[in-house]
């Protein structure tokens, strides 16, 4: 006959089943959390075939594509035929194309061959940058608002029919911006602006088009003002005395870089109005209140009539001179 459990035996039992219960259950909960291996979205850095055997050389291109070719011989591209360093991948038409073996074997077939009509920005553009990546001009092209929203290179250049021949452009600045930004055209068209229309300033001057680490693709920031000094050089200091928002807000805490229905670019008609914007009488005003004699009659109302330095001064805390 069957022997039952001691008690002590049967709490024994108990305790390792429970035990093996609490130590399962962590495991499972961790399998079922943990997320599942999703595979690496394919990369879109353009990856050269470098099998000698599938180029058949520029020259044949041109066999078929004469008029793109003579075009394309006018172009800076065309030293690429000289190359004799690296391999036929960096040489002519297939160094942005790709091999043309397959495509010339079977009578032009346009899916044998990187054709740039229909390709994506991001397609494109690698091609581009894989020579084109050099130095801080164009190494921010990928984080660039141009590419994020579907603008690639062939957007504003041509390298076969370009119109410009300096960079290969489309299009003569600023007639190619205004393209897209119709909203700073009716800018530059208003009675003060910085002459662009008239061919003194180019929007690249302060823009970088391939993209960088500033707000709206800027070359500087706000604060630092670089763009604006490149031109305005009396206005860079230092100064013993700085005013504060050049160096917190930069030049557009005041004035509006492409254009105003005011002088001198100012955001406001009257100058007292720009300035009370910080210079008020609230109690949380950042910026020294308005002085009690200032009572904004006519003879009070243009600030710079008294403070001529309001950029700063190397003598002045007011800004008198």
């Amino acid at each position: 006959m069957r022997r039952s459990k001691t008690p002590k035996r049967l709490a024994l039992s108990l305790i390792l089943t429970w035990a093996a219960v609490f130590l399962a259950a962590p495991v499972a909960a961790g399998a079922a959390d943990k997320p599942k291996q999703t595979p690496e979205a394919p990369s879109t850095r353009y990856q050269r075939v470098t099998d000698p055997s599938l180029y058949v050389g520029a020259e044949t291109c041109k066999t078929c594509h004469e008029d793109i070719f003579n075009n394309y011989e006018k172009t800076p591209h065309f030293v690429t035929t000289l190359e004799n360093k690296r391999g036929p991948e960096w040489q002519g038409c297939e160094a942005c194309h790709g091999p043309g073996k397959e495509h010339v074997e079977s009578g032009g077939d346009k899916t044998k061959i990187f054709t740039f009509k229909g390709a994506s920005a991001e397609a494109s553009s690698a091609r581009c940058l894989d020579c084109h990546s050099y130095g801080e001009e164009h190494s921010n092209f990928a984080r660039s608002a141009h590419l994020q929203n579907n603008v690639g290179c062939i957007d504003c250049h041509s390298p076969h029919h370009a119109k410009e021949s300096e960079h290969l452009m489309k299009e003569k600045q600023p007639q190619l911006c205004y393209g897209c930004h119709l909203e700073a055209k009716q800018q530059f068209n208003r009675p003060f602006h910085h002459r662009v229309n008239e061919g003194m300033v180019q929007c690249t001057d302060c823009h970088n088009p391939h993209g960088g680490f500033q707000t709206r693709q800027l070359r500087a920031t706000a604060s630092s003002d670089a763009v604006c000094f490149k031109c305005h050089s009396e206005k860079a200091g230092p100064f013993v005395h700085e005013h504060p928002p050049v160096k917190t807000e930069g030049c557009v805490s005041c004035h509006t870089p492409h254009g105003s229905a005011n002088p001198r670019l100012l955001k406001r008609s009257q100058v007292n109005l720009m300035c009370l914007e910080c210079h008020s009488l609230t109690i949380d005003a950042g910026a020294p209140a308005t002085p009690t004699f200032h009572n904004q009659a006519q003879k009070y109302q243009a600030c710079t009539l008294c403070h001529v330095a309001i950029h700063g001064s190397n003598f002045d805390p007011f800004f008198f001179k």
